[in-house]
């Protein structure tokens, strides 16, 4: 007798009100099996995995048909039916979560080391003292670094990678009998990915923990899913085992999904970032739409919009015993670039190696320690108050975490507004409001959706929203900071190619901060790669991808999951200290010295 589900999700529908979300869904999960839950940014795929943590009321949701049976350790219980006291037993402790956006999911009030001995404390009956040492174990095991300090600071001061990975230790605390993984990997760099994927295997390995995840990464799907469930709409459309699914799909929507998926290596042999057709869903039916083009954009042999030279920005750590400064975190050292009109320069490197801190800095969001900033040619420290507000207006930022950028108690149509009247770029309401649609429709959205709030979007549409609010104030540059990384593959798609028209049509140039290697090879003129606050190597793309010469670029491109299962790998973990950018005073990083290995292809010497 074949043994029974851990969980079964059985005829299962939601509800907003009159609008059905979730539409008689079913699949079952088995002891030490991995399910993804793979669709669209509206598919219902993050409500599904709610409804079974029984939280899709704090959505103002509700369950309306079904059942969700989990084998407990006192016989299969319906978890529809159990009560809020019951389910506060078994969240955490027998089914525990990974979150999509790690912001609005950790308490901004409390320590890290806070939240994760709480969790400890109310499932296991550890002692402070114990449940202190596991939370450090817990950190480390996420391979993040300096985890003892770690543990009393609080989420604001972490980057979106980090945060990330406190969520995944917190879920992995109790040893859950269920994971439900919404995007648990979003914002995390391929290396830091790789080993979460390889943990969260060998834990599932170990305790024959079932695993629900939830991505649009076909390459993730690829790498650590048994079966795959395809929605659209609501809708389950597709179920197979994932080597049937990926060899042959069955579902037009399926076959659509993964052709949007970007493969590393597609671009070998060209110099140029290039622009293909989309593949997309008309009816039931998939075609091809648009052509395919060059993108022969950048103007090397003008004025660059933006010159970096030896830049570095430093944060203090009280570590002291009388609360003086005794150590720095090294975020940026000594790092130049330029960027010209019209080109994508893409900078990429492990979460805290300071590719974010050069965005905000760009921005004039972050005071840099020392270095220089010249803009069309005039030096930032020279600007008028006058000509830094100019500088704003054309520098526009895309955020990593697109919730907390976007202000809650404003409409989304008022946000994408909002820099047009700041900067006076028009008059009259009816121009604004002329104008916020175009920009919706640029980025794919409905223009009568102008008028709802950022809660009533799903991560994917938030970000889109972000999206079109930097193309509002018409910018020279934009920042982008993992701007695709909350996007489904199709979404992402058009949005690369949205990007890439409006570079072609507006000489726009980009700064594109991101950890997804496929995307960077499809959209960059040139390449950064970052490591503990340098450059370790900078060159065209076509050369840093296809000939890397620094060890770390090599390990980063080793470490991009295919989207393949056939060529599924166990990846060992890293062992020995995890690098930390955190020094005592006094104790300088040596600095790298880029050499020319090639035409226009830097790298550093690396100690031997």
């Amino acid at each position: 007798m074949a043994q029974a589900p851990l969980l079964s999700i059985q005829s299962l529908s939601v509800n907003f009100g009159s609008n059905s979300v979730v539409r008689d869904l079913s699949f079952d999960v088995r002891a030490g099996q991995t399910v993804a839950i793979v669709g669209e940014s509206g598919s219902g795929k993050s409500i599904t995995s709610l409804s079974i943590m029984r939280l899709v009321h704090t959505m103002n949701a509700e369950i309306t048909g079904g059942r969700i049976v989990f084998q407990g350790d006192s016989g299969a219980v319906d978890l529809v039916a159990q009560s809020e006291k019951a389910m506060r037993r078994i969240r955490g402790k027998d089914i525990a979560m990974i979150f999509q956006e790690p912001m609005t999911s950790l308490n901004p009030v409390y320590s890290i080391g806070n939240q994760i001995v709480e969790v400890l404390r109310l499932h296991e009956n550890h002692t402070r003292a114990s449940a202190r040492e596991e939370a450090v174990r817990l950190l480390k095991l996420v391979r993040l670094s300096d985890a003892e300090s770690l543990l009393k600071r609080y989420p604001h001061q972490l980057s979106g990678g980090m945060r990330q990975r406190v969520m995944i230790a917190m879920a992995l605390a109790c040893k859950p009998k269920v994971l439900v993984a919404d995007e648990p990997t979003t914002a995390l760099d391929v290396t830091i990915q790789s080993q979460i994927l390889t943990i969260m295997r060998d834990l599932q390995r170990e305790m024959g923990m079932a695993v629900i995840f939830i991505t649009h990464d076909m390459g993730v799907v690829a790498e650590v899913a048994d079966q795959v469930v395809v929605m659209r709409e609501g809708v389950k459309v597709e179920e197979a085992p994932v080597s049937e699914l990926f060899a042959r799909p069955q579902h037009p929507y399926t076959k659509a999904l993964l052709a949007a998926v970007p493969k590393l290596g597609s671009m070998s042999g060209t110099d140029l970032p290039r622009i293909d057709p989309l593949v997309v869903m008309a009816g039931d039916e998939t075609r091809s739409v648009g052509t395919s083009r060059v993108q022969d954009t950048a103007r090397t042999g003008e004025q660059p919009i933006v010159e970096v030279t030896d830049l570095v920005t430093r944060f203090n750590v009280n570590k002291g015993f009388f609360g003086g400064v005794s150590h720095r975190v090294h975020a940026v050292e000594n790092v130049s670039f330029s960027i010209y009109p019209g080109e994508t320069l893409a900078l990429v490197g492990e979460s805290g190696s300071g590719k974010s801190t050069i965005g905000r800095t760009l921005q004039l969001l972050q005071e840099s320690t020392s270095g220089d900033i010249r803009f069309s040619g005039k030096a930032v420290a020279d600007m008028t108050r006058a000509e830094k507000m100019r500088l704003r207006q054309q520098v526009q930022y895309v955020f990593q975490d697109p919730f907390a950028s976007l202000d809650p108690r404003k409409t989304v149509g008022f946000s994408i507004a909002e820099p047009i009247y700041t900067h006076s770029l028009l008059t009259g309401k009816k121009a604004v409001q002329k104008r916020v649609e175009e920009l919706l429709e640029r980025v794919g959205l409905s223009p009568d959706k102008a008028d709802r709030y950022p809660h009533e979007f799903s991560g994917g549409q938030r970000q889109r929203i972000s999206i079109a609010r930097a193309l509002a104030s018409r910018p020279k540059l934009i920042i982008a900071d993992e701007a695709l990384s909350a996007l489904d593959v199709s979404i992402q798609a058009q949005i690369i190619n949205l990007m890439m028209d409006l570079q072609q049509e507006e000489g726009l140039a980009y700064l594109f901060i991101s950890h997804d290697m496929a995307v960077v090879e499809k959209m960059s003129h040139r390449v950064a790669v970052m490591h503990l606050g340098q450059i370790v190597e900078m060159g065209p793309r076509r050369a840093v991808f296809e000939s890397p010469a620094h060890s770390y670029t090599r390990r980063l491109l080793s470490a991009v999951p295919v989207a393949d299962p056939a060529r599924r790998t166990d990846r060992p973990l890293i062992e020995g200290d995890i690098p930390s950018p955190v020094r005592a005073i006094g104790d300088e990083p040596e600095r790298l010295i880029l050499q020319e290995v090639a035409k226009d292809h830097f790298a550093s010497i690396e100690m031997q």
